[in-house]
């Protein structure tokens, strides 16, 4: 479940950063913020398990920030 949430967010990054580049950066701060604060809340578990718990979230991060780079790299390139 939180794998296709994860992967629902970068697709509609990847368009909105297409579609509308100025626009987008707000939903991607807002992703960036729930991400922060699900690893935040995971690094507070015990052991191993909070690192886990937190590397998790950050990779999720850096994979959104990716998919928003892309259609904003995207829309710059197209001769529209």
């Amino acid at each position: 479940m939180l794998i296709a949430g994860v992967i629902a967010v970068c697709i509609l990054l990847a368009i909105l950063g297409f579609l509308l580049p100025r626009l987008s950066d707000h939903a991607r701060r807002g992703a960036d913020k729930s991400f922060s604060a699900g690893a935040r809340a995971g690094s507070k578990a015990p052991g191993p398990i909070g690192r886990l718990l937190s590397k998790s979230f950050g990779t999720s991060q850096r994979a959104a920030d990716k998919s928003h780079t892309a259609g904003k790299k995207a829309r710059f390139k197209s001769p529209l």
